[in-house]
């Protein structure tokens, strides 16, 4: 999960040691037996399990948990099930795409951040829920000061209690604007391209000499994982040495890509795996040249290390 769900917790005041991790398969999905598991073990020690927390794309991998199975376990034990699609929420525009977010109309609670997939002017977020007037019953506050009851236009129009913030920007009028003029044709077409390119990107280096994957199969979203394998290294088999300098790779490229002013990809390590390009397509003026000329890059960048 993203780490501002530890964060909550920390905000809450309940800790963060009270946010249970489940495991995850090799493409960064959750596991839904681990989760009842978890749930099962939690509540024989006394504890009450009351969110799970599932993601429609993740940060890195840019996975989708399995939403149906994961609502199924929520209903069976009485658990608020609540999606983070901050990531992978625009998808729902697509209909190539939309698929695999099937499940989430059953979550009690969504977050979507259209300042992301969707390209609306930060900041953009959404935060979705089921039960009408649940948010004001939560947080508000009754200020007479400030939601006088008596004003003469449609109270319904101050949102200012439903939320712990007060004064605010307007979020969403960035967002009613863009859809208006893109409609969703647009904004679908836009994601869809995206999603393209990351397979475009996918086709090109899969199989091409210097390229490793971190996981078979074609990405989910647009999120593309992969080492460069610089010609030093290629001959050498898996040892401490070559993952330690492999680990030094990524770095390197990305400081030069900077230095040169030409690109800028992320990189990262994650478990046991040392450092690895992220390339992230959410940009729809992309085209296929750019993508051809980010492989030339990168393989300039690190032809001597």
């Amino acid at each position: 999960s993203h780490f501002s769900v530890k964060k909550g917790a920390a905000a809450l005041g309940i800790g963060t040691d009270s946010v249970i991790l489940i495991r995850c398969d090799e493409r960064g999905k959750m596991i839904p037996s681990d989760l009842e598991r978890r749930i099962v073990e939690a509540k024989q020690k006394g504890f009450v399990p009351f969110l799970v927390s599932a993601t429609a794309g993740t940060t890195v991998y840019g996975a989708f948990d399995p939403l149906i199975a994961i609502a199924d376990i929520c209903k069976k034990y009485k658990i608020w099930m609540h999606v983070d699609g901050a990531w992978g929420g625009g998808l729902l525009m697509s209909r190539k795409h939309k698929w695999k977010l099937n499940g989430v109309e059953r979550a009690n609670s969504v977050t979507w951040n259209p300042h992301k997939m969707m390209g609306v002017p930060l900041q953009c977020s959404a935060l979705l829920v089921r039960e009408e007037g649940l948010m004001q019953s939560c947080n508000q506050m009754h200020a007479s000061y400030l939601f006088q009851q008596d004003k003469h236009y449609d109270l319904s129009y101050d949102t200012g209690d439903k939320a712990l913030q007060c004064g605010r920007h307007v979020d969403v009028f960035k967002l009613w604007l863009m859809w208006r003029a893109k409609g969703t044709t647009g904004f679908e077409a836009q994601i869809d391209k995206c999603l393209e390119l990351a397979e475009y990107l996918y086709n090109k280096i899969k199989n091409r000499e210097g390229y490793e994957m971190v996981f078979d199969g074609k990405p989910q979203h647009t999120n593309v994982c992969f080492w460069y394998i610089p010609p030093s290294l290629r001959g050498m088999e898996d040892s401490e040495e070559r993952t330690s300098r492999l680990m030094k790779v990524a770095p390197v490229i990305k400081a030069r890509m900077m230095e040169y002013g030409t690109t800028m990809v992320s990189y990262q390590p994650l478990g046991d795996k040392v450092n690895f390009f992220r390339m992230v397509i959410s940009n729809p003026a992309a085209t296929h040249q750019d993508i051809d000329f980010l492989i030339d890059e990168i393989e300039r960048l690190g032809q001597d290390l």
